[in-house]
């Protein structure tokens, strides 16, 4: 550490983090304090001198972002958002940390506290989507200009963020496109859960991130000159910086620092009460002296003129500005939309969904500023380019359209870190069998309800050839049982244009779009109400004769039209149900969904896992589905084979009705 007289000051700073956080984690039992200790250090230099942010305005639009990659830290985070002045936070949570219904979460929690820019917790996650955030300010500076978006992204990861895979594609990503406004601090500790680093990896980081094009600089993480020099140099850098803070985990617990004893369990009272003495700290728990809350209270208001400034120049804008940063969507944005919608009717347009989607947005892009897409490395596949697409570079920042490469695990975080930003509003595309490289990265947008769309084309074994490897089964039924997500398996070209409706406007909720390689029939006759938005509802046949019940999704909806109409000629009256979202037909009040299922027999079709068809068929219901994986070979003959088709439909009423 850097024992200069003018640093005393910062270190008495650095310590009221270290002591709030192992008081803290004493009294819940549970936490991790060995980061906090270690990275307070850092932690007091970036926000006492450097990060731009006003705590009486939190979610002002050009402060610095700050992402705690290290989530398991999480006391360091709390302990700063209530020294700098944050006004949701007081010292009752910082005591209630890790309690049922407490702010102070185990992991940082977007949506819990102001200051909190995501939720982190799983490794990799905050650097990949800090990319994303550090890519949102370009986007927008290129657009509006340096005067109202000019700011930083800061990370501070550890050794287990490195260390997952999600990790790379992130930082390569950023090297190629020159993220120079991204600066990711390295808590270099050497320490996991189980042990020395050394035990599992021996990747040499630094060469590491200067092969993925990032500026790299070497300090020791308790020194506050070199951390200050650090910043300074990576703020003036052309690349994306390293930090590498060697620091000691659990600094200043004399018998547990530098050791993975203080990695993920509390101090205890008698360790921590040694610190006090090591560290001259001579207060009682949660007890911070006067002066020093006051050092910190004064960096909170460190950015109030440059806020001032930002507002005005935000006002002259205009209120398009104003609605893209507060995430509004433009009046009238989706004229195009619904005139595509009647053109379809009227045409009787057969496209694969793929190609609807397409169409969607070629008729929303123009039409939003925020929109920004994407594929990894499937746009031809995929179809997510549209005629007013523009590539986004490191010499232009100014587009609309990412290059993500083969790199499903970043685009996924780096499309949350966008959402997140504000400013921007994602989507990104690859085959629907490919979102497992995605999930985790879902899951966090699902739990943090942001809006980032997700394009997931050849939804089933109509991929055909490509065989099992390529072809979704259980997708369908695991995005269904994730919580605050929808996931949309459009049977045309209108319920597609709804869906994409719903996923635009859903400002808290994440949606998928499960589209088909394979052409579909158009199978809507009017427009006039977005019928998607019910979830299921009434296609074709009369509730009130019904005999039985068709529900089918996506391509299968084509075949449940043709078996009503084959039962018809036998005197079968058969109403089919199409079921493009559950989970908004599940929100529906319960007389309606009622209304829709009727009480006769039903059966449920879908190319994809039976699970969870149940809860709509019933016990005695038929479902027509997979059992298993799929397999190669063209799509026509792989649904004959799997007995997906209209006869198996056919057959399966007749029998639920002996």
């Amino acid at each position: 550490m850097c024992f200069c007289k003018c640093h005393a000051q910062e270190k008495q700073m650095s310590n009221a983090i270290r002591f709030l956080s192992a008081d803290a984690i004493d009294k819940a039992n549970s936490g991790h304090p060995g980061m906090p200790l270690g990275m307070a250090d850092v932690a007091t230099v970036l926000f006492s001198k450097f990060i731009k942010l006003n705590p009486a305005e939190p979610k002002w639009f050009d402060r610095d972002r700050f992402v705690l990659s290290a989530g398991h830290g999480s006391m360091l985070m709390y302990s700063l958002l209530y020294l700098l002045g944050y006004k949701d936070i007081n010292i009752n949570d910082i005591k209630n940390f890790r309690q049922l219904g407490s702010k102070t979460a185990g992991h940082p929690e977007y949506g819990h506290l102001e200051g909190i820019d995501m939720t982190t917790g799983p490794l990799g996650q905050g650097i990949t989507s800090a990319v994303g955030m550090a890519l949102a300010e370009r986007i927008i500076a290129a657009k509006y200009g340096s005067d109202v978006c000019n700011h930083y992204t800061y990370v501070i990861a550890g050794d287990g963020c490195l260390m997952e895979g999600i990790s790379e594609e992130a930082i390569s990503l950023a090297g190629h496109l020159k993220l120079n406004k991204l600066i990711v601090l390295w808590d270099n500790n050497n320490i996991t859960i189980d042990g020395n680093v050394d035990l599992a990896n021996s990747t040499n980081q630094i060469k590491r991130f200067e092969a993925c094009g990032w500026n790299t600089i070497s300090i020791n993480g308790h020194n506050y000159c070199a951390i200050e020099k650090a910043i300074k140099k990576a703020q003036k850098s052309k690349k994306p910086t390293l930090i590498a803070c060697k620091t000691t985990i659990g600094y200043g617990a004399p018998s547990k620092c530098g050791t993975s004893k203080c990695h993920g369990s509390p101090l205890g009272t008698e360790e921590t009460s040694a610190m006090r003495k090591a560290l001259g700290w001579n207060y009682a728990p949660f007890e911070i002296p006067t002066e020093i809350l006051d050092a910190w209270k004064k960096a909170g208001k460190r950015s109030e003129i440059q806020y001032k400034e930002w507002k005005q120049a935000a006002k002259a804008k205009g209120k398009e500005f104003e609605n893209v940063i507060s995430g509004k969507l433009p009046k009238g944005w989706d004229k195009d939309l619904n005139k595509l919608k009647e053109t379809a009717i009227k045409e009787q347009t057969k496209v694969a969904t793929r190609k609807s989607s397409q169409m969607c947005l070629e008729a929303i892009v123009p039409n939003i500023p925020q929109i920004v897409g994407g594929s990894a490395d499937l746009a031809a596949s995929n179809l997510t380019l549209s005629k007013t697409s523009k590539t986004i570079t490191s010499q232009d920042y100014n587009g609309n359209n990412i290059m993500y490469g083969i790199r499903e695990h970043a685009m996924a975080a780096i499309m949350n870190g966008m959402s997140l930003h504000g400013g921007v509003i994602p989507f990104g595309g690859t085959f629907f069998v490919f979102s497992d490289y995605m999930r985790p990265s879902m899951r966090l947008a699902a739990l943090m309800g942001t809006r980032v769309i997700y394009v997931l084309t050849h939804d089933s074994i109509g991929v055909g050839e490509d065989g099992p490897t390529h072809q979704p089964i259980e997708h369908l039924a695991s995005y269904r049982c994730m919580p605050n997500i929808l996931t949309f398996r459009p049977c045309d070209v209108v319920e597609t244009a709804e869906a994409w409706q719903i996923a635009v406007e859903s400002e808290k909720t994440p949606s998928i779009l499960a589209l088909t390689r394979q052409n579909l029939p158009l199978l809507r006759t009017s427009a006039k109400e977005n019928l998607t938005a019910k979830g299921g509802y009434i296609l074709a046949g009369d509730a009130k004769k019904r005999q039985a019940t068709i529900i089918a999704t996506g391509s299968e909806v084509s075949l449940a039209i043709e078996a009503r109409e084959q039962l018809a000629k036998e005197g079968i009256e058969v109403v089919v149900v199409s079921m493009p979202c559950c989970e908004l037909f599940d929100a529906q009040p319960e007389p309606y969904r009622a209304e829709v299922l009727g009480t006769a027999p039903r059966v449920a079709v879908e190319a994809g896992a039976k699970y969870g068809w149940e809860r709509y068929v019933g016990c005695d219901g038929d479902i027509i589905g997979m059992d298993g994986f799929g397999a190669s070979g063209p799509a026509g003959e792989l649904f004959k084979y799997f007995g997906i088709t209209v006869e198996e439909v056919v057959d399966s009423v007749k029998n639920s009705l002996k």
